[in-house]
């Protein structure tokens, strides 16, 4: 450690941690620090480690120190790093809940939820780092705490993480089915029975790229949606999804494939004909149940349905 990183070791913005080692068998210092550390990744434990910023009993560490019983562990953690390229934007928020460690919003419709080339403003996340002062770093690139994403015209709850923990913690419990996900939507037809199961792989288009369709198990990723009819509409039917998986516009893919497309959507339900003109796809994240990642209280958000989707609704049922 040279004298500059001696200076700064536990001073300024950040956070120190004190560790302690306490096992009978010695143990690498970058392997037991992301076993410490879950939110972190190797890769940048590694970082800190070589930046000088891990001490083993007041001595500067290395990667392959091995840890022994009784061993302290001093961890400078610095700062986030800021998010240069992202500029936080003053936004209404429909904000369901908040605390220190995550926020759950009521996505509008027209909305996209992160950045991608050419468009860089007016998303979610530039909202949320204007709300969210603590945001940049975490997860970095264009993705600052998202957890998991809605599609631009897809309206309804999200969550995002506001640490890194926390964001570890709740995409683990999307990839184990431990959060659950619930949208309502109104499709084309009236299904076969009162519920059931689509199962189908899930890839791109093999013609339009820009499109995802059902697939050979090969060239796609397993998707599962179990859906029940919650209202007939006419010739148009009120559904109730519940996701098993997460896959890249699963529901409306899943509908198209059963000749269900969702209202709305101008990608899988282009030439079928509106009974009222729509701003876009009549689907909604309705409920969203999770543990919370620092309590492990189980929490369940429900967001309110759209105007838009009430009044569809309301013109369906008089029809």
């Amino acid at each position: 450690m040279n004298q500059e990183q001696q200076q700064s070791f536990g001073e300024g913005e950040g956070e120190l941690l004190i560790l302690h080692y306490k096992k009978p068998l010695p143990m690498r210092l970058d392997r037991w620090l992301v076993s410490q550390r879950p939110e972190q990744s190797r890769a940048r434990i590694q970082k800190f480690i070589e930046a000088g910023l891990v001490k083993v009993n007041e001595t500067t560490g290395q990667a392959k120190t091995p840890l022994r019983n009784g061993d302290k562990i001093q961890l400078w953690m610095p700062p986030p790093e800021p998010l240069p390229y992202l500029k936080p934007e003053s936004m209404t928020l429909d904000v369901l809940f908040e605390d220190k460690d995550l926020i759950v919003i009521n996505k509008p419709a027209g909305l996209t939820v992160h950045p991608a080339p050419g468009n860089k403003q007016g998303t979610l996340v530039n909202g949320l780092l204007h709300h969210c002062h603590d945001l940049p770093g975490i997860s970095g690139k264009l993705r600052p705490g998202i957890v998991h994403r809605l599609d631009k015209d897809t309206t309804g709850c999200i969550v995002v993480a506001k640490s890194q923990e926390a964001l570890v913690k709740l995409q683990i419990q999307i990839q184990k089915r431990i959060a659950s996900r619930e949208y309502l939507a109104v499709v084309h037809g009236v299904p076969n029975g009162e519920r059931g199961i689509i199962i189908g792989a899930i890839g791109r288009h093999p013609v339009d790229r820009k499109k995802y369709a059902v697939v050979s198990d090969e060239s796609g990723r397993q998707a599962s949606t179990h859906w029940e009819l919650i209202e007939k509409l006419g010739n148009y039917s009120l559904i109730q999804f519940k996701l098993e998986t997460g896959r890249t516009h699963q529901i409306r893919v899943h509908c198209a494939h059963i000749g269900h497309p969702i209202l709305g959507d101008q990608t899988y339900s282009r030439c079928r004909k509106l009974p009222i003109t729509l701003s876009g796809q009549a689907l909604h994240a309705v409920r969203l149940g999770l543990n919370h990642p620092i309590t492990n209280k189980r929490m369940i958000f429900e967001a309110p349905l759209p105007t838009a989707f009430n009044k569809l609704l309301t013109y369906l049922r008089k029809s």
